[in-house]
C-alpha cells in the first residue's frame, strides 16, 4: 500500500477533512493511526514510526501535500498535525569552493572505508575543517546519539504546541567555550529538511547550556563538504529559523 492510500485512510476514518486546522492543531495519538493501520497488508504499512516519517516536503503523503499540513511528535507516542510551514530549503552555495589543508599530518586510513554521513562528519571534525569553517578551535565532541527532550512549548503561526519527552538524535555535537554546534547530516541532493530536526535538539540543548546554540547542517556531495549554519531568532518560534552561513570545502591531505 503507498503512503498517499495509508494516509487517506487513516483521514477518512477519523474524519479529520472535518478537523479546522486553520484554528488548531489535530492531535493524532499512536493508538488512532493504529485503529486503522492495524487493517493494513505489510509490516512496514502498519508500523506508526514509518507512516510518520515526513523528513522532506515531497516525502509528506498528498493529505498532508493538498492542505498544507505537516507533522510533529509531542511525545514518544503521539503526533500533532499542523497547517504551515514546517520545513526549511537547503539552499545551493553560490560561494566558490575553497580548498582546506588537513591540520592531520598523517594519513587516515579507517576513514576511506565506508559512505556514510556520519563517516564524512567524523572526517571533517578529525581535519579540523568543522573546527575551521566555525571559528572556534575550543571545539570536542561530546553529543552523539539519541536522547530524550525535557518539556517545553512553542508556536507554530498562533498555535501552541507542547513537547515532552520526545526522542531526538544528533549526528555529532560539539561543545566550546562559548557555544555548543549541532550537526544534522544529509545525503547529497537534499534540497529541504523538517525544521524539527534543528529546532527540537536546539530548544533541548538550551535547557542544559547557557551557552550559544547552533544548528548545522552537513553534506557531501562527491569531494566537496558543505555546510549551513542556521540560527533561530526566537526560541519560542518555530518559523523564526534563518540561515547565516553558507560555505563548500575541498579538504587536502597534509601527508
Amino acid at each position: 500500500m503507498s503512503r498517499d492510500t495509508a494516509w487517506q485512510k487513516i483521514f477518512e476514518y477519523h474524519r479529520m477533512d472535518k478537523h479546522d486546522f486553520d484554528s488548531s492543531p489535530y492531535e493524532l495519538p499512536n493508538s488512532k493511526i493504529k485503529e486503522v493501520s492495524r487493517y493494513f497488508n505489510t509490516t512496514s504499512d502498519r508500523e506508526v514510526r514509518v507512516l510518520c516519517k515526513m523528513d522532506t516536503r515531497e516525502s509528506r503523503p498528498q493529505v498532508f501535500k493538498d492542505r498544507a499540513l505537516f507533522l510533529l511528535p509531542t511525545t514518544n507516542s503521539s503526533y500533532v498535525i499542523v497547517k504551515g510551514e514546517g520545513y526549511i530549503d537547503i539552499p545551493s552555495i553560490e560561494k566558490t569552493t575553497e580548498i582546506y589543508t588537513s591540520k592531520l599530518d598523517y594519513s587516515l586510513d579507517t576513514s576511506s572505508v565506508g559512505d556514510s554521513e556520519m563517516q564524512h562528519v567524523d572526517f571533517a571534525y578529525a581535519s579540523s575543517l568543522i573546527r575551521t569553517a566555525l571559528q572556534d578551535e575550543s571545539l570536542v565532541l561530546t553529543i552523539r546519539g539519541r536522547k530524550y527532550t525535557p518539556t517545553f512549548s512553542f508556536r507554530v503561526g498562533q498555535s501552541e504546541i507542547k513537547v515532552a519527552s520526545v526522542q531526538t538524535e544528533v549526528d555529532a555535537g560539539y561543545e566550546g567555550r562559548t557555544q555548543v554546534v549541532l550537526v544534522e547530516a544529509k545525503p547529497a541532493g537534499v534540497s529541504n529538511t523538517i525544521i524539527r530536526q534543528l529546532f527540537y535538539p536546539y530548544r533541548q540543548w538550551q535547557h542544559f547550556t547557557k551557552k550559544q546554540i547552533v544548528p548545522f547542517f552537513f553534506s557531501k556531495v562527491a569531494n566537496e563538504y558543505s555546510m549551513w549554519r542556521f540560527e533561530f531568532t526566537d526560541p519560542q518560534d518555530y518559523n523564526s529559523i534563518k540561515l547565516v552561513d553558507a560555505q563548500k570545502f575541498v579538504i587536502r591531505s597534509n601527508t
